[in-house]
């Protein structure tokens, strides 16, 4: 009963203070004219969107980061090394996604940080993540025993984890196309990934997915159709690359194959896209990331995106059978 009333306080916190901080950033955030540039190749439909704020992930990175600290100092939240090394993840991609987002808005085009320097400080952040994860004794082998599977990676397993960070917070970032879509999908996700901890025993990840879990829901306040503010590479960076870290720390890296499996789809369209182009001289889709195919089809924004987050709950749904029963 005592940890259901802490899952469900960290929750309300997390959501009360995203509700309460959007609130009072958004009006700055347009005083500033800190507005998302929109790329032409996007269409008309999203044209219209040009100047609407953006760096709109603090809504929900600092009341995280908040009420994280303040469940710490309260003693209802334990400081773990694994939490460490959570918070370490989450920090880090946020500041490299804020520079990106400050990088474009400063030269006034939507380009910030260019791929390979966004790849150099994920594979430092790697290095450092794999160095304090063999320092607390964590395992470098796969481990998946309802398939038999238990593969001895030693240091191959560093590259496992830059992996996965990079992947999981790009496939986010490309993600973010659409109102309400990476939010609400990331959202999904973490209440997967919190009962999943909570039941196998890692509590303090559980509290932790939960309070952001909050935090992203207070953000859909404001993200949702029609968007007042977008995450921007600020959110999404950080997002990918924590349900990544939470997925390696709690060993449920399969399961994060079926939980995220939207934004699996999502990356996968767009590298099918440019192989086809290399290879066949021709689309395979009409645009791409997928979500963009079905906006060429005709689809409207609400309708795709609430076909995304049903798919979503139900991959999620799906990867806490697999999880809990791993």
């Amino acid at each position: 009963m005592y940890l259901l009333t802490k899952s469900i306080l960290a929750a309300m916190l997390g959501f009360i203070s995203a509700v309460i901080l959007g609130f009072i950033l958004i009006p700055i955030l347009k005083k500033l004219h800190l507005g998302q540039r929109i790329s032409s190749y996007v269409g008309e439909r999203h044209i219209a969107k040009e100047g609407t704020p953006t760096f709109g992930g603090l809504i929900f990175i600092i009341p995280t980061l908040l009420v994280t600290f303040v469940l710490l100092l309260t003693h209802k939240m334990e400081l773990t090394e694994d939490l460490k090394i959570v918070l370490f993840v989450f920090i880090t991609h946020a500041l490299i996604g804020f520079t990106d987002d400050f990088l474009s808005h400063k030269k006034g085009k939507n380009e910030g940080l260019t791929t390979l320097q966004k790849l150099f400080m994920q594979l430092f952040i790697a290095l450092v993540v794999f160095y304090l994860y063999i320092k607390n004794g964590g395992q470098t082998s796969l481990v998946v025993s309802t398939l038999g599977i238990n593969i001895e990676m030693k240091w191959l397993y560093g590259i496992f984890i830059l992996f996965i960070l990079v992947g999981s917070s790009n496939a986010v970032n490309l993600t973010d196309g659409l109102d309400g879509l990476a939010g609400g999908l990331s959202a999904v996700s973490f209440v997967a990934f919190s009962l999943i901890s909570l039941m196998v025993g890692y509590t303090d990840m559980g509290i932790f997915s939960l309070i952001l879990t909050g935090a992203l829901v207070g953000f859909l306040f404001y993200n949702a159709y029609p968007a007042k503010i977008f995450m921007g590479d600020t959110g999404s960076l950080s997002l990918g690359a924590v349900m990544g870290i939470i997925a390696i720390l709690t060993h449920r890296e399969i399961t994060l194959l079926i939980v995220a499996f939207v934004f699996v789809i999502e990356t996968l369209s767009v590298i099918l896209q440019v192989i086809w182009v290399k290879c066949f001289n021709r689309r395979l889709f009409l645009m791409t990331p997928i979500h963009h195919h079905f906006e060429k089809l005709g689809m409207a924004e609400v309708d795709i995106v609430r076909m995304f987050w049903l798919v979503g709950l139900i991959l999620a749904m799906a990867g806490i059978i697999f999880g809990v029963w791993l």
